[in-house]
């Protein structure tokens, strides 16, 4: 949408430049606590929101929520020498630690785990977007140490609108489609779909695949390259690129650095060259949480080290690529789950009874806890492994954030150790 609109800039007018500008919603988003760095100074981050509301025309689609929902959530990687870009896709049901929130009310919310759509409906709760956007990036900024610089948010309104304005986007679904949850009737077979039937298809879920959130992100990164695609192909006269920029204005919110054309324009005339192959749609690594927690099937949880160092790449501003993304997928086929690793807790808080909170809470993440004990007074937490459980230990540094996992020889066999400091609580953020 951004090349569109710097298209848009010196095609639709002035008159249609002041009207499309004033659709526009604009966030003033605060985010209190301790952020992130920001450790590669000319590249952006862009957390993109496909929101799930049901006010207004779309109320259609279920009355039954009373908070804003996203639906769709992404952050959009460009690179400091804007020659590529990454699209790093969470899939909504991914459990995570949601940090404390400020509710539309003014209240804070408790920390807690759940799925991490739910941190657009806390600070959403009175449909205010930029309480809902503040609890969002807090909580992709503590899982994943990512700086978040912009905020953006569509809703379904504008996505069938933008896709009408394209007459349709082409699809090949290889079996019929039949989900009255996503209002789609679809049949089998390359066809055109618009309107309620583009909305459906990137919105479907429980009719196809495995009914998971997965394959719907993986439908959506194809469809939002198709129709990038095709934009680009068909936006050549005034009157359909108005129209498309019409529908996609009026249905975008965002931050006080992207709400206006010419701040879009201007970083539009940054990245407009970069080729589609430089273009990486990725999803976080993740696996399906029934294998640390038998009785979820219901939810994700990221699969470490590989989440750890994709966020890595992304905040070093290192270019992941096909050759990163083929690594992720063979990794991907055999995760090393919480449940299989093995934790030995020691309290070296000074506090007695602090093992016992902790080996209670790895538990619940699904970490195999062996044995607790005490050890020497100690500033931090650490982890310490013996020379064959490394990418044990790495799993188990990827839920406790900012944690450093190190070699010892000293090290229990079979096990990783597990040093409690002081700052403990913050690093498990639960």
């Amino acid at each position: 949408m951004l090349g569109v609109v710097l298209l848009g800039t010196a095609g639709v007018g002035v008159w249609a430049y002041i009207k499309l500008d004033g659709n526009i919603q604009g966030a003033d988003i605060e985010i209190d606590g301790d952020r992130p760095a920001n450790l590669s100074p000319g590249s952006k981050n862009i957390l993109l929101v496909g929101s799930d509301s049901r006010a207004g025309a779309n109320a259609k689609y279920g009355k039954d929520l009373t908070t804003m929902q996203s639906d769709t959530l992404l952050v959009l990687h460009i690179a400091a020498n804007r020659k590529w870009a990454t699209a790093l896709s969470f899939p909504r049901d991914s459990w995570v630690p949601i940090p404390a929130c400020t509710r539309g009310n003014g209240t804070k919310s408790t920390p807690h785990s759940f799925k991490i759509n739910e941190a657009f409906s806390i600070g959403g709760d009175t449909g205010n977007v930029s309480k809902a956007a503040a609890c969002s990036i807090k909580t992709i900024e503590q899982n994943t140490g990512l700086r978040i610089d912009n905020f953006a948010s569509i809703d379904f309104q504008g996505f069938k609108g933008m896709v009408n304005a394209l007459d349709g986007i082409e699809v090949c679904p290889k079996h019929a489609i039949h989900d009255k949850k996503a209002h789609l009737d679809l049949e089998a077979g390359c066809q055109t779909v618009r309107d309620e039937k583009a909305l459906g298809y990137v919105r479907t879920r429980y009719s196809v695949g495995d009914g998971t959130d997965l394959g719907r992100i993986g439908r959506q990164q194809e469809f939002m390259k198709a129709l990038g695609k095709k934009a680009q192909e068909k936006l050549t006269s005034p009157g359909a690129l108005y129209d498309f920029l019409d529908a996609a204005t009026k249905s975008l919110k965002a931050d006080k650095g992207l709400d206006n054309l010419d701040e879009l324009t201007s970083l539009a005339s940054t990245v407009k060259d970069i080729p589609s192959d430089r273009l990486t749609f990725v999803t976080v690594p993740n696996y399906y949480r029934e294998a640390d927690i038998p009785t979820d099937h219901a939810n994700v949880v990221w699969q470490y080290p590989q989440a750890t160092q994709l966020f890595s790449d992304i905040a070093h501003d290192r270019e992941l690529g096909a050759a990163g993304k083929k690594k992720l997928a063979e990794a991907a086929k055999s995760p090393v789950t919480a449940h299989s690793v093995r934790v030995r807790v020691l309290n070296g808080t000074g506090t007695s009874g602090q093992a016992a909170t902790a080996a209670e809470q790895l538990r619940k993440l699904g970490f195999t806890v062996t044995a607790t004990g005490n050890a020497p007074a100690t500033d931090k937490t650490t982890i310490t492994y013996p020379a064959a459980l490394k990418t044990q230990a790495e799993v188990l540094s990827g839920h406790l954030r900012g944690t450093k996992a190190g070699e010892s020889a000293g090290a229990t066999p079979g096990e990783v150790t597990l040093t409690l400091g002081p700052d403990f609580a913050k690093k498990i953020g639960m």
